[in-house]
């Protein structure tokens, strides 16, 4: 066994064996043929080594990260995401300075060698022979090409980076073996292009295109001789040489290029040496990632997109694959965000609502009949900052929103009465609808079992003086909540679930409503897309059309686009034309005569309803016209703010209502959505105005507002008064009863659980 030198490292003997033995393996990867087993010449002890003709045969170039472009329907750009910022271009666009710097500097023997060059080999193998491990490389472009497919291939695993990264025998083994390959394959000026597309640059920047726009905001084909020397010098240790922050030793490694440059012939060393006396030249473009960055506050939307491509199976099978391709990039994503519905809805919230105020608003616009998402938006721009927040409090929690959605208040008593005249009943149906009512027991529920009020649980109607009988007209102009309790009682729990099934209406959590009366009220928390999506099936008469926020998806592979399937609406009949026709004829009503007249359009027919939820936590307008349809929620995100006694974008409300806040939002941003678009009108139904019963309603005259729907429990239970009734109704006692602590809407934050409000 020889023995060591006295100082330590490797005696002669074994550095002229391992000297030999790589010798030896560098010649077998030149001329193509079998390395031997691992473990003779002291091989092994450098690692794992495969057989040169058991690696794989093939080497599969990997489809580079690059930019993803979020558009929005006519091609407007609403953001730019990326894992990595890289735009791949072609040789030809690259700026010859910029080829012959990066040879220089990296390969100078680059067009006299093969795949591996073999003077520099012997040169690394006689330096690292001597330090007993791998102190210098002999990588070529092809070598450092081979490597960086490793690593793109290894994507943000760790792990893998590492492997990909190591410096063992036998990663370079697997370096030499696919180099010449692609040698063979691609030829120089391939392999080339390809370098300068994968190679990182420092600064987020991968490839030649990203890091000229991030240093110099120019294209790559622009680039000057002393802007390539620059960018060339970076590759080799991009952080050290970052000329944004070490402007002197990055001007070092700049001039080192270009005294190469002048070496190798590329450049005179007049042009070397003036060069080196140009200062930097900077112009930094800082890197605009993320939907943090989007445009006409569409961050929210951009971030559905985002979790809609990552959620749904027609990206990829599981959620790995799904997310593979969306950071793998190249995308372009046309979405169906209209530009002017956007900038109407954003412009009306921001003239209601303020950033700084203690509730946020949120509103989402669909059109009727395909389920296009024309517009998202709310008062709390898309951040981490004050004022800011993460969570998009139009969709559903799988989507980036709330935990459970929000309580909607009389919102929800359109589908309990699309359920009852979708089953036979008529809309001059007529019940007694009290003033103030024990929930009616029992009720019948979809699996046989009964609802019973065991507890005595109440429910009362916003002022004393709304006292029936109503027909359903009446019921819903006014919002009466007794109405549609006794509504509910007499259809059962069944059918009332089976029409919001067919509307796709669910709680924020996904699941699916509690079969309880409560539900006839809105106790129950939902998204404002879901709303707007299920009140488009009343505008396009019965149709309901799943929402959807992608138009279609391209992506760039090579110099080719390739297009990926992206999810359709799915649109299916919730309801009979018919019944639909009635609702639009009730809603509209609301909006002629009853609580929503604030709402109400000026250029075209429209429909819609109020809700204010108990203690006034949440206020709402959902409304449509025969093509656009929308929905309005505001309130606190963590369900702790009574809006009493609260200044809302300047106004000061001594109540906020479902149809002062919430209804002028919808009438700002449906009016400049639409301007300009045709004006469509409903196909409505009569519903004879039978005597109105007035016995015992108290004085119900005036301008019989009916409270503007200003409730404090859902529909207006408490407080407010009827302009021109004479009853105040603010004094009256409040029901005793409540839901389970959080039942209705989380804290987002982990924090105290709101209360859903006192419904039973």
């Amino acid at each position: 066994m020889p023995k060591k030198r006295s100082g330590g490292g490797l005696s002669t003997t074994q550095q002229a064996a391992k000297f030999l033995g790589v010798s030896v393996l560098a010649g077998a990867v030149m001329a193509g043929i079998a390395l031997p087993a691992a473990g003779a010449l002291g091989l092994a002890a450098k690692g794992s080594v495969q057989g040169f003709d058991e690696i794989p045969a093939n080497l599969k170039s990997p489809q580079l990260s690059q930019r993803t472009n979020i558009l929005d329907s006519e091609g407007n750009q609403i953001a730019q995401v990326y894992s990595r910022d890289r735009t791949v271009v072609e040789l030809k666009d690259i700026s010859p300075y910029m080829q012959k710097a990066i040879v220089a500097i990296e390969d100078s023997r680059y067009y006299q060698h093969g795949a591996i060059d073999l003077k520099g080999v012997l040169r690394a193998l006689n330096k690292n022979a001597q330090s007993g491990g791998v102190a210098q490389g002999a990588s070529t472009l092809t070598q450092q090409l081979v490597k960086n497919y490793f690593i793109e291939e290894a994507g943000d695993d760790p792990t893998k980076v590492a492997e990909a990264t190591q410096q063992t025998l036998g990663r370079k083994v697997k370096e030499l073996k696919y180099a010449i390959q692609l040698e063979e394959k691609l030829g120089k000026k391939k392999i080339l292009e390809n370098y300068l597309n994968i190679t990182f640059f420092g600064e987020q920047a991968y490839g030649i295109e990203a890091a000229s726009q991030r240093y110099f905001s120019k294209h790559a084909k622009d680039l000057s001789l002393q802007q390539s020397a620059l960018l060339a010098g970076i590759v080799q240790s991009p952080s050290r040489y970052d000329p944004v922050n070490d402007e002197a030793e990055a001007t070092k490694r700049r001039n080192v290029v270009l005294e190469r440059m002048a070496q190798l012939g590329d450049i005179s060393q007049a042009e070397a040496d003036k060069a080196k006396e140009t200062p930097l030249g900077l112009h930094v473009t800082q890197p605009k990632n993320g939907c943090i960055t989007a445009v006409k506050g569409a961050g929210f939307f951009c971030k559905y997109v985002e979790n809609v491509f990552l959620t749904d199976p027609t990206f990829g099978k599981t959620r790995e694959a799904r997310a593979k391709l969306w950071n793998q990039g190249g995308l372009t994503i046309r979405t169906t965000l209209d530009p002017q519905a956007q900038d109407s809805v954003q412009s009306s919230i921001k003239d209601h609502v303020y950033k700084s105020d203690s509730v946020a608003a949120a509103a989402t616009l669909v059109e009727p009949g395909t389920g296009k998402i024309l517009a998202m938006g709310q008062s709390k721009p898309y951040g981490y900052n004050k004022n800011e927040t993460e969570y998009n409090f139009s969709v559903d929690r799988d989507y980036g929103g709330s935990n459970y959605g929000f309580p909607t208040g009389s919102t929800f008593k359109p589908f309990v009465a699309a359920a009852a005249i979708e089953g036979g009943k008529s809309a001059t149906q007529e019940y007694s609808s009290p003033y103030k009512m024990n929930y009616p027991s029992p009720v019948q529920q979809c699996d046989g079992k009964q609802w019973v009020n065991t507890t005595g649980e109440q429910v009362q109607n916003e002022n004393e003086s709304e006292v029936g009988p109503y027909q359903m007209n009446k019921a819903m102009a006014k919002s009466i909540n007794t109405y549609f309790v006794q509504l509910i009682s007499d259809i059962g729990l069944c059918p009332v679930v089976k029409m919001t099934d067919s509307l796709h209406v669910h709680q924020g959590d996904g699941s699916k409503l509690p079969q309880t009366p409560a539900i006839a009220l809105g106790a129950i928390g939902l998204s404002p897309l879901t709303m707007a999506s299920a009140y488009a099936s009343f505008a396009d008469r019965g149709m309901y059309c799943t929402p959807v926020a992608i138009e279609s998806i391209t992506q760039k592979v090579g110099n080719e686009q390739k297009s990926i399937p992206v999810p359709k609406s799915t649109c299916s009949r919730a309801m009979s034309e018919k019944t639909a026709d009635t609702i639009n004829t009730l809603l509209r009503g609301v909006i002629d005569s009853g609580t929503g007249q604030q709402a109400g359009l000026d250029d075209r027919e429209s429909a819609g309803k109020t809700g204010t939820t108990d203690s006034r936590r949440n206020a709402w307008f959902v409304g449509y016209t025969p093509n656009l349809a929308g929905a309005v929620w505001v309130g606190s995100a963590k369900q702790n703010i009574e809006m009493t006694n609260i200044t809302i974008g300047g106004v000061y409300h001594s109540e906020v209502f479902g149809a002062d806040t919430p209804g002028p939002i919808w009438k700002d941003a449906m009016t400049g959505a639409l301007e300009g678009k045709q004006s469509e009108n409903f196909n409505l139904v009569d519903i004879p105005d039978e005597n109105d019963h007035n016995k015992g309603r108290g004085n119900d005259n005036g301008n019989d507002n009916g409270g503007n729907d200003n409730g404090g429990l859902i529909g207006g239970l408490i407080g407010g008064n009827t302009d021109g009734g004479t009853t105040d109704g603010g004094t009256t006692p409040t029901p005793t009863f409540s839901l389970p602590d959080g039942f209705i809407q989380g804290n987002t934050n982990g924090g105290r659980n709101g209360n859903g409000g006192n419904r039973g």
